[in-house]
């Protein structure tokens, strides 16, 4: 066989030797040609059977080697392999294999050999439970697993992060979602390409109103408000604007919008500053807790699975330190995935809870990541999707995003939604990478989902948003 053969193919032998005839083994000739780089791999690589993969690159040739080893393992006789997969079929094999030995972390383990370029890293992030994967990789020991020596630096305010990054002070860091493709496009900074590799959170935020507003809750009755958000480019922005004016308010003309720090929105709650704010958590229970303010809804109510905050670069980050930036993701992703285990959230409050972090009381820290929290009105509710932390990086969500940006005059002209959304959020790449520790991604980067009962679709994006009768005037 060729080394480079497809070992899930029973009509292909797996013999002694090897297939350049330079090696005594099969396995000899693979530790070899590991080490060869890409531009190497792509002129000795020749043309396979019709179920082979091609192979044009040193991660197909890495993800090959592995599944022949493991086929070679397995099945010592070859005549056995061959039966077996004619029996059962390749797709069936490859699964049934694959659930006793997962592919995806043996890759990864193999890939790990490969040299770093980076290993010491500084990564931003804002002190608010959005963060909790990023943050936790650090005590938890995620980023030591994979080679890396993670530096986190805690950050005052959005518009800090977004000067670090472009100032290249942060190697890569933690942004609103809608940030990255703010400055890619160019809006607020100048214009360079950052990348979003995972979402941080879904849900997770909610619009909390000052004590004496109790009896007044029908939004309708808002006009002259004084609301708060963490950032201009920010789901928390967006989603307020939207609320608003499907309740009849014209944010920009009705209320004020105030962009103020996360951690300052409780002390301006309590100073009568603003009237309330549409913000991260734990400051929402932490407005309760103080017996500031209440929660009026959380955001999930306006549209569940809705996402906040992401984890990214700088393309340039990518392309120069490609290694780095797998290790890199693989560790985020690693702790997303214990992030979304409920019988995790309480051993992550407690991580999380320390001053160099969130510097927040374990208690409102576990009402926010437990989902059983006090409302603020007399009410004790249990949520578990409170706050939820998937990574998958919808590419229709960085539609949306572009359609608000545009409602609200954030953006001019005509926008090529879809060119934008793939050029910042990588799908692909985490696809790729979530395979690597064992976490399965939907087979598509485009999913419709609905904001307030509405479905978004987005492949109609631009009828999607002139539709609004309350928008930016051009």
């Amino acid at each position: 066989m060729s080394l480079f053969s497809n070992p899930f193919n029973p009509n292909i032998r797996l013999g002694a030797g090897c297939s350049c005839g330079q090696h005594r083994s099969a396995e000899e000739h693979a530790q070899s040609s590991a080490a060869l780089s890409s531009a190497a791999l792509s002129s000795s690589i020749g043309t396979t059977t019709a179920l082979d993969h091609k192979l044009d690159s040193e991660d197909a040739l890495n993800r090959r080697v592995v599944e022949t080893a493991v086929m070679r393992a397995l099945f010592p006789n070859d005549t056995t392999r061959r039966r077996f997969l004619h029996a059962v079929g390749s797709s069936t094999a490859m699964a049934a294999i694959s659930s006793l030995l997962p592919l995806g972390s043996i890759e990864a383990m193999a890939q790990d050999k490969r040299a770093l370029e980076k290993k010491d890293l500084k990564i931003g992030f804002i002190p608010i439970t959005c963060a909790s994967p990023l943050i936790m990789a650090d005590p938890l020991g995620f980023y030591k697993k994979q080679g890396l020596n993670v530096t986190l630096n805690k950050t005052a305010g959005w518009a800090l992060i977004r000067d670090k990054m472009l100032n290249k002070e942060h190697d890569a860091s933690h942004f609103l979602s809608p940030m990255p493709i703010a400055i890619s496009l160019g809006l607020g900074s100048v214009a360079q390409p950052m990348s979003v590799a995972t979402i941080q959170n879904v849900n997770g935020q909610a619009l909390t109103l000052h004590n004496k507003y109790k009896d007044r809750r029908d939004p309708k009755t808002w006009k002259g408000f004084k609301f708060a958000v963490p950032f201009e480019y920010s789901m928390h922005n967006f989603l307020l604007r939207y609320y608003l004016a499907e309740n009849g308010l014209d944010p920009d003309t009705d209320v004020q919008i105030r962009v103020t720090p996360p951690a300052e929105m409780v002390a301006n709650l309590r100073a009568g500053n603003i009237d309330g704010f549409l913000g991260p958590d734990p400051f929402n229970q932490r407005a309760v807790y103080d017996e500031v303010g209440f929660i009026h809804l959380m955001s999930k109510e306006l549209w569940d699975g809705h996402p906040c905050c992401a984890f990214g670069t700088s393309e340039a980050f990518v392309k120069e330190n490609p290694n780095t930036f797998a290790a890199l993701y693989r560790a985020v992703l690693s702790a997303a995935a214990m992030a979304r285990e409920d019988k995790h959230r309480s051993l992550i409050a407690q991580v999380i809870a320390p001053a160099n972090y969130l510097n927040q009381p374990v208690a409102v820290l576990e009402q926010v990541l437990s989902g059983k929290y006090a409302d603020g009105l007399g009410n004790v509710k249990t949520d578990a999707k409170r706050i939820d932390f998937d990574p998958f990086p919808w590419q229709s969500m960085a539609v949306w995003i572009l359609t608000q940006m545009k409602r609200w005059g954030y953006i001019k002209g005509d926008v090529n939604y879809r060119q934008i959304a793939e050029r910042v959020f990588l799908v692909t790449d985490a696809r790729k990478r979530m395979a690597e520790v064992d976490m399965k991604a939907p087979a598509s980067g485009y999913g419709k989902f609905k904001v307030m009962g509405r479905e978004f679709d987005p492949a109609a994006a631009e009828a999607y948003q002139s539709s609004f009768k309350i928008r930016k005037q051009a």
